[in-house]
C-alpha cells in the first residue's frame, strides 16, 4: 500500500475529489473517467491501468501544498505515466482551455472601443503563444529525450538541467492582460467579462501549479535516472 501523504490507495477517489475539487483535473489528465462510484483510489487507478503512486504522488504533492515532494516520493514513481498526465496537461491548455477563454473574451469585448478590443486580444493572443512556445519545447525535446532515457539511450549534447535553466514561469506573462481588463477596461460592469477574468485567474494558478509538478517531480526524477547512465 502506498502511504507517502495524506492520501492512501485504499481512500476513496470521490472522498478525494470533493475534499480538493481541482483534483479532478488531474485525475482526467491521468485518463481517469468520472463515474467510479464508491471504489477506492487504488481500484480506481488499476480500473484504468494509471499507476497508483504516480498518481498518488502528484495528488499527494498538491493536496499539501509543498514546496517539496514527501520523502522518498520518487522511489516508486512511473516516469512514464508522469510523461503521460503532463502530456495530457498540454493538451488541455492549448487545445481546450485557451481556445474557451478566448471565444468568450471575444465576445465580452464586442462592444469596446475597436482599438481597446484589438490590445486586450493582442495581450492574450502574446500569452497563449508563449505557452505555447513553452510547451512545444517540452514536447519535441524534453520529453523525447527523457523517452529515450528510459530505454536506457542518453543524449551528449542535451540534459536536463538545460530544461531547468529554460523553464521560466509561464504564468507571470498574463499579468499585463489581467491589468488591463482590471483597472483599465472602459467598458461596463458585466456577467461575462468577470466571467472571463475568473478563467483567467483560475487558468494562471492552474499553470502554475502545472509547472510545480514539473519542477519539483519531473526534473528531479530525470535528473535521478540521467546518474544512472553514463
Amino acid at each position: 500500500m502506498y502511504k507517502q501523504g495524506k492520501y492512501t490507495e485504499t481512500d476513496k477517489m470521490s472522498d478525494l475529489i470533493c475534499d480538493n475539487y481541482p483534483m479532478v483535473l488531474v485525475m482526467s489528465r491521468f485518463g481517469i473517467d468520472l463515474g467510479f462510484s464508491e471504489k477506492s483510489i487504488g481500484e480506481v487507478c488499476r480500473m484504468n491501468q494509471v499507476d497508483c503512486c504516480t498518481f498518488l504522488a502528484v495528488v499527494n504533492f498538491l493536496t499539501e501544498e509543498t514546496s517539496v515532494p514527501v520523502n522518498g516520493i520518487n522511489n516508486c514513481m512511473s516516469l512514464g505515466s508522469l510523461i503521460t498526465y503532463l502530456h495530457n496537461a498540454h493538451d488541455y491548455f492549448l487545445n481546450f482551455r485557451l481556445p474557451h477563454i478566448r471565444r468568450k473574451l471575444t465576445e465580452a469585448i464586442a462592444g469596446c472601443p475597436t482599438d481597446v478590443a484589438f490590445i486586450i486580444t493582442k495581450f492574450f493572443d502574446d500569452y497563449v503563444y508563449e505557452v505555447h512556445k513553452h510547451m512545444s519545447y517540452e514536447e519535441k525535446i524534453v520529453f523525447p529525450y527523457t523517452r529515450n532515457l528510459l530505454k536506457g539511450t542518453k543524449d551528449t549534447k542535451y540534459n536536463i538541467g538545460i530544461f531547468s535553466k529554460w523553464h521560466d514561469q509561464i504564468e507571470m506573462k498574463i499579468a499585463e492582460l489581467k491589468n488591463i481588463l482590471l483597472k483599465y477596461y472602459p467598458g461596463p460592469d458585466n456577467y461575462l467579462l468577470n466571467s472571463v477574468l475568473f478563467d483567467i485567474f483560475a487558468t494562471e494558478q492552474d499553470l502554475a501549479t502545472h509547472n510545480r509538478v514539473e519542477d519539483y517531480l519531473f526534473v528531479p526524477a530525470v535528473l535521478a535516472i540521467e546518474k544512472t547512465i553514463k
